[in-house]
């Protein structure tokens, strides 16, 4: 039995969200998915593709973080008005913000609990509740 080609997974992943698998969203894609969950922001994503060898530029990062999340294969962390990161694990969960550092750790979701939501504008449904909290 063959072993299979070393993009086979992250190949099925961008097909089964229904994005192309162009050469630069495939490399993208590996250094996101091949390694385990992580929180990475786009210039971080962009120095790791130049330094893999990549030829990519930071808009086209941007774009692919945006397009994945879109397809449901990251999610967006909003720290800040100046900071996102793109979060590889898309289960129920919440975050740990390290001021100093800027890391993210993830809190499990069963360990916060939120109450008492206000009623949504009318037309509106809560999809999703996001807990950052900030630590130093």
């Amino acid at each position: 039995m063959t072993s299979p080609r070393p993009f086979t997974r992250v190949l099925d992943r961008l097909r089964d969200a229904e994005l192309r698998p162009t050469r630069q969203r495939l490399a993208l894609a590996r250094l996101l998915f091949e390694n385990g969950h992580r929180h990475v922001t786009a210039e971080k994503l962009h120095e790791e593709a130049l330094a893999a060898g990549v030829p990519v530029s930071l808009a086209t990062v941007y774009n692919t973080l945006h397009q994945f999340t879109a397809a449901g294969l990251l999610r967006e962390i909003v720290v800040d008005a100046t900071r996102s990161y793109f979060d590889t694990n898309v289960s129920e969960h919440h975050h740990f913000f390290f001021e100093q550092s800027g890391n993210l750790e993830d809190i499990p979701a069963e360990d916060i609990v939120v109450g008492d939501l206000p009623a949504p504008p009318t037309g509106t449904r809560i999809t999703r509740v996001d807990v950052i909290v900030r630590v130093r």
